[in-house]
This record gives C-alpha cells, sequence and structure tokens, in this order.
C-alpha cells in the first residue's frame, strides 16, 4: 500500500503588508476621498474613525485619511489598494516593495546616530547609536520605526522595546543626570555643540567596539566637523553628516532609543518634583521653572534644568546673557 504522501507547505515568498502608512498633500487626500466617493474600483461605504477626514470599507480593506494629513491601509488588500489606486491614481509614485531600490544604503550595516532632549529645558541631554543590517531593518519597517519627534511617548517606548531585542542588535547611548550636564556645559566652553558632539562620540565609538560597521549617519547639528575629530583614528570607517538623516531607519530607530531614555527621565524628575514636568521650553515650562527655583532655590533647579537656557535664566529673575556676535546654534 503506497504511503500517504505528506502536503509540503509552499513557499509564498515576503509575507503581504496588511498595513501601510503614508503623508498625503491635501490636495492628494482630496483627490483621493473624491475618487473613492465616486465608487471607482468599489463599492466603497462610509463608517466613523475619530480624526479623520474621511473613513472607507471596502473588500478586505480599510482606507482612513487623518486630519494631521496621515493615510492609513489596512487588511488583507492592503497591498493592491496601495499598488492599483493609490499609487496608480493618486500619487503616481510607485513605492511600496521598492524601498531597497530607491534607498539600497538603508539595508547595508551602518550605524545610525541621533540626540534627544536638546530643546527642552527639563531633562538631559541623550545620545544614541544603533548598528544595524538590512535585515533588522526590514523587520523594523514592518513596526513602524519612523523618526521619533513623529510618534507618541506610548509609541517610542514600545517600539524602543521592540528595537532592543532585535537579534544581533548594537546599541549604545549616552547621557549625564542634571547636576553633571550643567558641570560638563561649562567644562565644554559653554559651547552645546561641543559638548553634544563629545556626547554622540561616546555612543558611536561605544557601538564600533562592539560590531564594527564601515559607516555612520548622523542627523547634521552643525557645519563644523565635530563628531569626526573623536573617530579621525578609524580609517576603515566614515561618518556621514546631513539634514534629515532621519528618514535612514537605523538613525529613526537610534532617534526612538535616544527618546526613550529622555522620556524614562523625564518621568523621574516628575516624580521628584510632584507633577508633570513639561517638555520645551514655553511659558508653562518657565512656570514650573519658577516654582521649582522657589521652592528649591538655585541649586535646587539645576537638578531639574538646562542651566544655561534663556528660560532658566528668566525662571531666577536673572537677565539672560548676551549671545556672542558669532553664536550660531
Amino acid at each position: 500500500m503506497p504511503k500517504k504522501r505528506t502536503k509540503q507547505p509552499e513557499d509564498d515568498g515576503p509575507k503581504a503588508k496588511t498595513i501601510y502608512t503614508i503623508k498625503l498633500d491635501e490636495e492628494q487626500m482630496d483627490k483621493l476621498a473624491d475618487y473613492l466617493e465616486e465608487g471607482h474600483k468599489g463599492p466603497w461605504f462610509h463608517y466613523d474613525v475619530a480624526y479623520s477626514l474621511f473613513a472607507f470599507k471596502g473588500e478586505k480593506v480599510n482606507v482612513v485619511g487623518y486630519q494631521s494629513g496621515k493615510l492609513v491601509v489596512s487588511g488583507k488588500k492592503t497591498e493592491d489598494f496601495v499598488r492599483d489606486i493609490l499609487e496608480a491614481e493618486i500619487t503616481g509614485d510607485p513605492r511600496l516593495g521598492y524601498d531597497e531600490v530607491h534607498n539600497p544604503e538603508w539595508f547595508e550595516l551602518h550605524a545610525g546616530m541621533d540626540e534627544s532632549g536638546k530643546g527642552d529645558l527639563f531633562g538631559p541631554l541623550v545620545t544614541a547609536c544603533v548598528i544595524a543590517d538590512g535585515d533588522m531593518v526590514r523587520q523594523w519597517m514592518e513596526l513602524g520605526v519612523a523618526d521619533s519627534k513623529k510618534l507618541t511617548d506610548n509609541s517610542i517606548l514600545k517600539l524602543e522595546k521592540e528595537i532592543r531585542k532585535t537579534k544581533g542588535v548594537v546599541i549604545k547611548t549616552a547621557f549625564a543626570r542634571m547636576p553633571k550636564y550643567n558641570d560638563l556645559y561649562y567644562k565644554f566652553d559653554k559651547n552645546l555643540n561641543k559638548l553634544l558632539a563629545w556626547y554622540h562620540s561616546k555612543s558611536l565609538i561605544g557601538a564600533l567596539d562592539e560590531r564594527h560597521a564601515p559607516w555612520g549617519l548622523l542627523d547634521q547639528f552643525t557645519k563644523e566637523k565635530l563628531v569626526d575629530a573623536y573617530v579621525k583614528d578609524r580609517k576603515d570607517f566614515k561618518l556621514i553628516s546631513r539634514t534629515k538623516a532621519e528618514s535612514d531607519p537605523v538613525v529613526a530607530a537610534a532617534s526612538i532609543v535616544a527618546r526613550a531614555v529622555y522620556v524614562r527621565e523625564m518621568k523621574r524628575l516628575s516624580d521628584e518634583a510632584g507633577e508633570t514636568l513639561v517638555k520645551g521650553a514655553s511659558g508653562k515650562v518657565k512656570a514650573q521653572a519658577t516654582k521649582i527655583f522657589e521652592e528649591k532655590g538655585a541649586e535646587g533647579l539645576k537638578g531639574f534644568a538646562k542651566m544655561h537656557f534663556k528660560t532658566a535664566y528668566e525662571a531666577q529673575g536673572l537677565e539672560p546673557p548676551a549671545k556672542p556676535s558669532w553664536y550660531k546654534y
């Protein structure tokens, strides 16, 4: 009697996307809404979604356009919708599945670097360096890794957890708590960019010591090559600085890690202050700093705030020092 053949699992190739997010301009959003409203390649049915401009259900696909300009496509037929309608009829830009064609460098082994807290009165300045390869990048892109400035704190903490548990990833961070930060600022000639460059060098060198990468990408914060000086002896490593580097997924991962560290430190400082400290340097931040100064004095404020900020001087009733004529940051 012949043996019963066991059915072998088919190799279906890469798993199809079931969610896709893209930013559209107002004209594109209106064009898509009209296209679906008119029933092209439908039928399409309205449904309610908070903060949306429109929301349609189709056959195995949902399409939601948000007031922020974000479009979210979800469901089993996500890829069909993106290719056949969104890219073909609305944007005219076929990008789905083409990231490795348009941006092959994203998938090379490299280091990504970013910082958090630079523009916030309260909380530390944090730098992060992530070294990753193509397999990690593909995994993170599926998770929705993006520049931390576009994400909520809760999303940042969840994504950081996923990034940190990625097999083979190297992550290094550098920061000092506030009293030490304020001392370091003066040791670096009251030059924030010099201090930031030193922080970046600490996280970068720590990561490279753990796993070599041929090149690294840093979001440009100054035209001076301040970080380069710290790695000039590494002849087999090239550091690239450019604006909008956070479009690179490894830099985006570094921005998430840096922001997550900052968020946790802000939680610790908020607990110590007895209220939720506000990010940034707004009038509300100034009011909180004034309250801390009145309760704890200048030394107490030093444990929470970057004392070189104009807002910190104003919170103490002091006149901020004039910026030198060469001041560029």
